[in-house]
């Protein structure tokens, strides 16, 4: 095989990722059933987010905890890391609004750090991720700092 031929589907390396450089990702719509399954896989059993019925909540429509949308982040976030991610290492996380069932989420990313590890085969890049819903608000933000691969 060609080593000069870009593989498609894979993700950014190390050397793509320069601070400043930025991008979005596709867009994903949250429906009852991926509330239901996430919270019977995690047991987020709150009412909140277990219970259908009740009017007189500060939040209008079916909440959904914030962990959901953050899982749901990192899956739109994986075709730009595909084969080249090796590691999460840390991040903080700020729900900045709520999200419930109908939104439709999407990130927007931007690169905040970028430098080689000491044995200078890989790479360590801090980003900054921004989860939007369908009116341009962040309903989430979060600052991964990664560990890929070099080209």
């Amino acid at each position: 095989m060609n080593d000069n031929v870009r593989v498609i589907g894979r993700g950014y390396g190390y050397e793509d990722l320069k601070v400043g450089f930025r991008f979005r990702t596709h867009r994903r719509t949250i429906v009852a059933s991926d509330l239901a399954n996430f919270v019977n896989l995690t047991w987020l059993t709150e009412e909140l987010f277990a219970v259908e019925d009740d009017a007189n909540r500060a939040i209008k429509g079916r909440a959904v905890p914030g962990a959901l949308v953050y899982s749901f982040a990192e899956g739109l976030l994986l075709p730009s890391m595909q084969d080249t991610g090796l590691a999460f290492l840390n991040a903080t996380l700020d729900v900045k609004g709520p999200t419930v069932v109908g939104d439709t989420i999407h990130v927007e990313v931007e690169v905040t750090e970028s430098r080689l590890t000491s044995k200078g085969d890989r790479g360590l890049v801090r980003f900054t991720n921004k989860v939007l819903n369908q009116r341009g608000e962040t309903v989430l933000e979060y600052n991964p700092l990664r560990l890929l691969k070099r080209k």
